[in-house]
């Protein structure tokens, strides 16, 4: 039994490394139409497309350079909501500054998560075998430890009333999702469409 598992395992990445190194037919070199059309698998398309489309030159019609490219860009707005979480922090006392404190620690962790998935994507380029399905599964395990770390972040302000603070972090954390949510939708895809 073990053993049909384990060959069943390596005839999957097999396909798959296969599959990750070609380029999706059919666009004719339009860039731009590949990520609209790899996009429409995530949650947010509209976003999905509109923060990809700049940097179509760059992901040469492959499945894993865009997920890349989500991962990177999910990584970019992480950074910027923990700087942002970090200014808000020095004006803030009591039960508002231990939720931007927790905030900002989980977030250093989805930041973390978010890195170990670029580094699994990038590793697929020159990955074969059973590497290739360790690194997407990987990287899927990295994205939505990311996604629930960022969930941590507003869950702290349960306990805090209405402010003006919680409804900022609230949104913006609320837009970072979004990307975290595409980016693991793309990361998905790498298997899904395969």
């Amino acid at each position: 039994m073990a053993s049909k598992k384990f060959a069943f395992f390596l005839l999957s990445a097999v396909v798959f490394s296969t599959a990750v190194a070609a380029k999706r037919p059919g666009f004719g070199g339009n860039s731009t139409e590949f990520i609209r059309a790899c996009c429409g698998a995530t949650r947010y398309p509209r976003l999905c497309f509109t923060s990809m489309a700049g940097y179509s030159s760059a992901v040469q019609e492959s499945p894993v350079q865009v997920a890349q490219l989500a991962t990177n860009l999910t990584l970019a707005r992480i950074g910027d909501l923990a700087r942002r979480v970090k200014l808000l922090r020095r004006g803030a006392s009591g039960r508002v500054a231990a939720a931007l404190a927790d905030c900002t620690e989980v977030l250093g962790d989805a930041a973390d998560q978010a890195r170990r998935t670029a580094a699994e994507l990038k590793g697929l380029e020159a990955a074969k075998g059973p590497e290739v399905a360790w690194r997407v599964s990987n990287a899927q395990t990295w994205m939505s430890a990311a996604l629930t770390n960022e969930d941590t972040c507003t869950d702290g302000f349960d306990g805090v009333g209405s402010c003006p603070v919680k409804a900022e972090v609230g949104r913006q954390v609320l837009r970072v999702k979004q990307f975290t949510s595409n980016a693991l939708a793309l990361v998905n895809n790498l298997v899904a469409s395969r």
